[in-house]
């Protein structure tokens, strides 16, 4: 086989194992037998495109945060996912907001490092990285698949996303725009949810989830044994200058309707 022959070879094999719509990391190019300079070259030739320092992607090609997501999770092997709000509007439970995201929250381990190539200004979205211990490092439960065109990221499962939520409120995720998004939340999984109640280390994360559920009398709430919850010690101001809602030992926001809770 003539050198022409082999290196055109290549390229197709390149192109044929490429995902539409995904980025591909340099460095997981070079360790699947592709070398910079040949990348490079690939580059030249018109087949790849540059996407900042460290990826590539396919000429022509348009790849948004989802498909920029799958090449940290699939190539990067980085503990990173769609999780919180935009996790729970992907699945539809914040129907009354804008139908396009323009802010996108991620969540990962403490000390996790994004590569440089993945910037909010080439995916026209704000990311919300929040690095936090919220479960432990290995926890795997409360996880789902969202399918984008032909390849799946990993986001959190609405019962996480619910917690990763509150753990943002009310610095970053207003406390009356949580509590709308819990309204929507009729069909959580009891089992899931008392798994990751019991995992979740934020006292204040559990009693403000609790709270809510109550709030909004959710019947999936009846079937949690929360014995098994440690809801700490003491009081936990959730705003200043609140009401103190003594069952749960949180200071909330005092109620525009007047309704007690």
């Amino acid at each position: 086989m003539s050198m022409g022959t082999e290196s055109k070879t290549k390229i197709n094999r390149l192109i044929d194992q490429w995902t539409i719509g995904a980025a591909s990391a340099t460095s997981y190019l070079t360790a699947s037998g592709f070398s910079r300079d040949l990348l490079v070259k690939y580059k030249n030739s018109g087949w790849l495109e540059s996407f900042g320092r460290g990826a590539y992607i396919r000429s022509g090609d348009k790849v948004g945060w989802v498909g920029a997501l799958y090449t940290l999770q699939t190539q990067l092997g980085l503990f990173v996912h769609a999780g919180g709000k935009t996790a729970l509007e992907l699945r539809g439970y914040a129907h009354y907001l804008p139908a396009k995201l323009n802010k996108v929250f991620l969540y990962g381990q403490r000390g996790l490092i994004l590569p440089a190539w993945f910037k909010e200004d080439r995916f026209d979205v704000k990311f919300v990285v929040t690095r936090t211990n919220l479960f432990p490092t290995n926890s795997r439960e409360g996880f789902t698949d969202f399918k984008e065109r032909d390849f799946s990221v990993r986001i959190a499962a609405p019962e996480r996303a619910a917690m990763e939520m509150l753990h943002l409120v009310p610095k970053v995720v207003g406390f009356d725009e949580a509590q709308l998004i819990m309204e929507n939340l009729v069909t959580l999984r009891p089992d899931v949810v008392q798994v990751l109640l019991t995992a979740c280390r934020s006292v204040k994360v559990k009693r403000l989830f609790l709270y809510m559920a109550d709030r909004q009398e959710h019947t999936w709430l009846s079937k949690l044994d929360l014995s098994k919850i440690d809801l700490g010690k003491g009081k936990r101001m959730i705003v200043p200058n609140g009401r103190f809602n003594a069952k749960y030992q949180i200071t909330v926001p005092i109620d525009r309707e007047g309704i007690p809770a």
